[in-house]
């Protein structure tokens, strides 16, 4: 996850299984209006709803909130910026392109060997 630099200043995030939207509010220095709005700009951002459509956020939400804080008020990203930026640090390889990756480091590296053995 990204290292906020500013968030350090906020209070520590209690032990606790879940939230509520005032409570995050309070940790994360944010309103809950915001905290609404990026419900549905960023959607990595997903409270459990309960009765009466209450939000309750787990600790990743809370460290989700704090991470796309610190992109938008500390970093300067526009929202779409910090939900590429958001987007992009979870993308993992696929099978195919590690083989072609592997593939393309073996295929060097035999060159390389080849290159060093051929000068004896």
């Amino acid at each position: 996850m990204l290292e906020p630099s500013h968030n350090s200043e906020l209070p520590p995030i209690p032990t606790k299984r879940y939230f509520t939207i005032g409570e995050v509010s309070d940790l994360c220095a944010v309103k809950p209006h915001v905290l609404r709005y990026w419900e549905q700009e960023f959607p990595h951002l997903k409270p459990v709803k309960r009765r009466g459509n209450r939000r309750y956020y787990q600790r990743a939400d809370v460290e989700m909130i704090r991470t796309i804080r610190s992109l938008l008020y500390e970093q300067g990203y526009t929202i779409g910026g910090a939900r590429q930026r958001i987007a992009s640090e979870g993308e993992t390889p696929t099978p195919v392109e590690l083989q072609t990756l592997a593939r393309e480091c073996i295929d060097e590296l035999e060159k390389a060997s080849a290159l060093l053995f051929s000068g004896e």
